[in-house]
């Protein structure tokens, strides 16, 4: 499998910024270590050119001619390797190169119909998401479920034109689109792939702990009643160190704390005291004196486990890093101590990757509280990214939640890489 092209502009003027990109494309292709002949196009771009999504999609087709299907999405700020584009006018682009037989585009106004699916297993899927659709959660877990892994990967639009989505399936529309020229709102969409589609994908946390891992024990909806047994509002305080007799010492601190949701026997805590790639950090949305109760942005059950956690810079650096190393682990584990040795040796830690690793392609989706104002400058997120698996082809955008396997994250990244066979 060859290099993904991949291109990144920002410009006032979108064409210019199109021309840009298409530039960058073009030069790519043109290299013997850059696939020549992609079909499938991942298309990211800021909130500021979403009144010219169309035009952006259809020029692109257009000047694209060999690529028949497009998936992408809106976010507050896209990604590139070791770039980002956070409130300014910006667009993404990879190219990848993949077997027709072993992808499908869908969208919520085209699902994947049984027609469509005929002779295709899901095996994974690239999922964008409105975030104001209704039962949203339930949505994520039904679409794992149709896959063989149950894996999903992706995230919420993001930004302040609303929730558009690119899908375009094939030479022209998804069939179900009608008129709708390949930008919507509203709903799921993004790519399922086959099989055949090899892919290395890790959940990074952004939060860090601030008291111990507890069982929920008592909970009605979304509001939490008894942590071990112990009324769940004076847990939260103690584990503070506030009190109701100081509101506003209280009230600051509650509004700067979050919860960690797991399932019971999930990945929660880990011992090095760092959250599991299975928790999902939720906001503490009120507090309820009459019932002793906590109430947040989700629902909770008897039996799960939670933890209070706040945003750490320094967590999220290093819990980054580890899943960076994890993939490359997983992709050269007998040349990995070789590999980084001679980059380290070469001075050429941030060079092309080394072949070892096998990387065509990365997307990324991070949280859109994250990025450069949370890892202290601009590109700093996407410059460790670099760092950890070298030079490779990626795009993503910065996302209003985070999608992995069947749960919908916050405060978290995804990163998720195209990878050759052995």
């Amino acid at each position: 499998m060859k290099l993904f092209p991949s291109g990144h502009a920002t410009h006032p003027q979108w064409r210019m910024a199109a021309g840009l990109v298409l530039a960058q494309l073009r030069a790519q292709m043109a290299l013997p270590d850059y696939a020549r002949a992609p079909s499938l196009g991942l298309l990211y771009i800021t909130d500021h050119y979403g009144e010219d999504a169309q035009e952006i999609l259809d020029h692109l087709g257009a000047e694209l001619p060999e690529i028949t299907d497009w998936t992408g999405t809106v976010g507050v700020g896209v990604a590139a390797n070791n770039a980002e584009y956070f409130d300014e006018p910006a667009l993404s682009v990879m190219l990848c190169e993949l077997p027709s037989d072993q992808y499908r585009v869908f969208s919520g106004v085209a699902p994947l119909a049984s027609s469509e699916m005929s002779g295709f297993a899901a095996h994974t899927a690239l999922v964008h998401a409105d975030p104001r659709t209704p039962e949203l959660g339930e949505l994520i877990a039904e679409m794992a479920d149709r896959t063989d892994t149950g894996y999903l990967f992706g995230g919420l639009s993001s930004g302040r034109v609303g929730s558009l989505q690119f899908a375009i399936g094939g030479n022209g529309n998804i069939r179900g689109h009608g008129a709708v020229g390949g930008v919507f709102s509203g709903g799921l969409s993004g790519v399922v792939f086959g099989e055949g589609v090899r892919l290395v994908s890790r959940v990074t946390q952004g939060c860090q702990p601030v008291s111990r891992e507890r069982e929920i024990t008592e909970a009605d909806g979304n509001l939490l009643l008894a942590l071990d047994g112990e009324p769940a509002l004076d847990v939260l305080l103690a584990d503070l160190r506030v009190s109701l007799d100081a509101p506003e010492q209280a009230i600051d601190a509650v509004r700067a704390t979050l919860v960690g949701l797991v399932e019971a026997g999930s990945d929660g805590v880990r011992r090095t005291g760092d959250l599991g790639a299975d928790v999902r950090v939720r906001h503490i949305i009120g507090l309820d004196p009459t019932r002793r109760g906590v109430a947040i942005a989700d629902n909770a059950e008897t039996g799960m486990r939670l933890s209070f956690c706040r945003r750490n810079a320094q967590a999220a650096r290093a819990d980054l890093m580890r899943v960076c190393a994890e993939i490359r682990e997983e992709l050269e584990p007998q040349e990995q101590t070789l590999a980084t040795a001679r980059e380290v040796a070469a001075g050429e830690a941030e060079a092309a990757p080394h072949p070892a690793r096998r990387i065509a392609g990365a997307i990324y989706v991070s949280c859109s509280g994250r990025g450069g104002p949370h890892f202290g400058a601009p590109g700093a997120e996407l410059q460790i990214v670099r760092h950890a698996l070298g030079d490779v082809p990626l795009v993503g955008f910065f996302a209003a939640g985070e999608i992995a396997r069947n749960h919908l994250y916050g405060y978290t990244g995804v990163l998720t890489v195209f990878t050759a066979g052995d």
